[in-house]
Protein backbone atom coordinates (compact mmCIF):
# COMPACT_ATOMS: atom_id res chain seq x y z
CA UNK A 1 0.00 0.00 0.00
CA UNK A 2 1.36 3.56 -0.99
CA UNK A 3 1.18 6.42 1.72
CA UNK A 4 2.40 9.58 1.80
CA UNK A 5 2.99 11.71 4.82
CA UNK A 6 3.52 14.93 5.22
CA UNK A 7 4.48 16.74 8.45
CA UNK A 8 6.26 19.44 9.21
CA UNK A 9 3.50 21.88 9.34
CA UNK A 10 2.63 24.62 12.04
CA UNK A 11 2.27 27.61 12.89
CA UNK A 12 4.65 30.89 12.08
CA UNK A 13 4.95 34.25 12.14
CA UNK A 14 5.22 36.91 9.38
CA UNK A 15 8.91 36.32 7.74
CA UNK A 16 9.33 33.42 9.81
CA UNK A 17 10.56 29.72 8.18
CA UNK A 18 8.93 26.14 7.95
CA UNK A 19 10.38 22.45 6.54
CA UNK A 20 7.73 20.24 5.19
CA UNK A 21 8.67 16.79 4.94
CA UNK A 22 6.91 13.75 3.03
CA UNK A 23 8.06 10.41 3.37
CA UNK A 24 6.85 7.94 0.78
CA UNK A 25 6.22 3.89 1.92
CA UNK A 26 5.12 1.06 -0.41
CA UNK A 27 6.71 2.57 -3.35
CA UNK A 28 10.08 2.75 -5.27
CA UNK A 29 10.31 6.45 -4.57
CA UNK A 30 12.97 7.35 -6.47
CA UNK A 31 11.46 6.47 -9.79
CA UNK A 32 8.49 9.25 -8.71
CA UNK A 33 8.10 12.80 -9.61
CA UNK A 34 7.54 14.73 -6.81
CA UNK A 35 5.16 17.74 -5.69
CA UNK A 36 4.05 19.93 -3.39
CA UNK A 37 0.26 21.62 -4.11
CA UNK A 38 -1.81 23.57 -1.35
CA UNK A 39 -4.94 24.46 -0.62
CA UNK A 40 -6.94 27.30 0.74
CA UNK A 41 -10.32 26.78 2.65
CA UNK A 42 -13.28 26.99 -0.23
CA UNK A 43 -10.53 27.59 -2.99
CA UNK A 44 -8.96 25.37 -5.36
CA UNK A 45 -5.79 23.81 -5.52
CA UNK A 46 -2.99 25.33 -6.13
CA UNK A 47 0.26 24.12 -7.99
CA UNK A 48 3.65 25.01 -5.11
CA UNK A 49 6.31 23.05 -6.17
CA UNK A 50 7.56 20.39 -8.32
CA UNK A 51 10.72 18.40 -8.60
CA UNK A 52 12.46 15.24 -10.76
CA UNK A 53 13.33 12.00 -9.65
CA UNK A 54 16.81 12.73 -9.37
CA UNK A 55 16.84 16.42 -7.91
CA UNK A 56 18.33 18.05 -10.32
CA UNK A 57 15.40 20.03 -11.79
CA UNK A 58 13.04 21.96 -10.06
CA UNK A 59 10.28 24.34 -10.43
CA UNK A 60 8.29 26.57 -8.51
CA UNK A 61 4.93 28.85 -9.08
CA UNK A 62 6.11 32.74 -8.95
CA UNK A 63 3.88 33.17 -5.79
CA UNK A 64 7.15 31.01 -3.90
CA UNK A 65 10.03 31.57 -5.99
CA UNK A 66 12.30 32.81 -4.28
CA UNK A 67 11.36 32.06 -0.96
CA UNK A 68 10.58 28.22 -1.16
CA UNK A 69 13.21 25.73 -2.13
CA UNK A 70 12.22 21.96 -2.64
CA UNK A 71 14.59 19.20 -2.34
CA UNK A 72 14.37 15.26 -1.83
CA UNK A 73 16.97 12.42 -0.59
CA UNK A 74 15.99 9.21 -2.50
CA UNK A 75 17.78 6.98 0.39
CA UNK A 76 15.09 8.11 3.22
CA UNK A 77 12.38 8.49 0.68
CA UNK A 78 11.45 11.86 1.55
CA UNK A 79 10.29 14.83 0.09
CA UNK A 80 11.25 18.44 1.92
CA UNK A 81 9.75 21.79 1.10
CA UNK A 82 11.84 24.78 3.12
CA UNK A 83 9.53 27.42 2.98
CA UNK A 84 11.34 30.68 4.34
CA UNK A 85 10.24 34.20 4.44
CA UNK A 86 6.83 32.78 5.06
CA UNK A 87 3.83 35.32 4.26
CA UNK A 88 -0.16 35.11 5.22
CA UNK A 89 -0.80 34.45 2.16
CA UNK A 90 1.23 31.13 2.26
CA UNK A 91 -1.65 29.93 4.87
CA UNK A 92 -2.95 26.56 3.58
CA UNK A 93 -3.30 22.82 3.69
CA UNK A 94 -0.12 21.61 1.87
CA UNK A 95 0.38 18.18 0.23
CA UNK A 96 2.68 16.31 -1.51
CA UNK A 97 2.28 14.23 -4.45
CA UNK A 98 3.65 11.53 -6.37
CA UNK A 99 3.67 11.10 -10.30
CA UNK A 100 5.17 7.89 -12.33
CA UNK A 101 5.86 10.43 -14.99
CA UNK A 102 6.24 14.14 -15.00
CA UNK A 103 2.91 16.20 -15.11
CA UNK A 104 3.89 19.70 -16.96
CA UNK A 105 0.51 21.24 -16.57
CA UNK A 106 0.44 22.79 -13.53
CA UNK A 107 -3.36 23.09 -13.24
CA UNK A 108 -4.08 19.33 -13.79
CA UNK A 109 -2.96 17.36 -10.68
CA UNK A 110 -2.81 14.39 -12.39
CA UNK A 111 -0.62 12.90 -9.60
CA UNK A 112 -0.61 8.73 -9.11
CA UNK A 113 -0.28 9.51 -5.02
CA UNK A 114 -1.21 12.36 -2.59
CA UNK A 115 -0.59 12.50 0.75
CA UNK A 116 -3.16 13.67 3.33
CA UNK A 117 -1.93 17.20 4.07
CA UNK A 118 -0.29 19.46 6.97
CA UNK A 119 -1.67 22.31 7.67
CA UNK A 120 0.29 25.82 7.55
CA UNK A 121 -0.71 28.96 9.12
CA UNK A 122 1.16 32.27 9.14
CA UNK A 123 0.26 34.79 11.65
CA UNK A 124 0.38 38.71 10.51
Amino acid sequence: QVQLVESGGGLAQTGGSLRLSCVGSGMTFSIYWMYWVRQVPGKGLEWVSGINTEGGTTSYADSVKGRFTVSRDNAKNTLYLQMNSLKPEDTALYYCAGSRRPVPNQKSFEYDYWGQGTQVTVSK
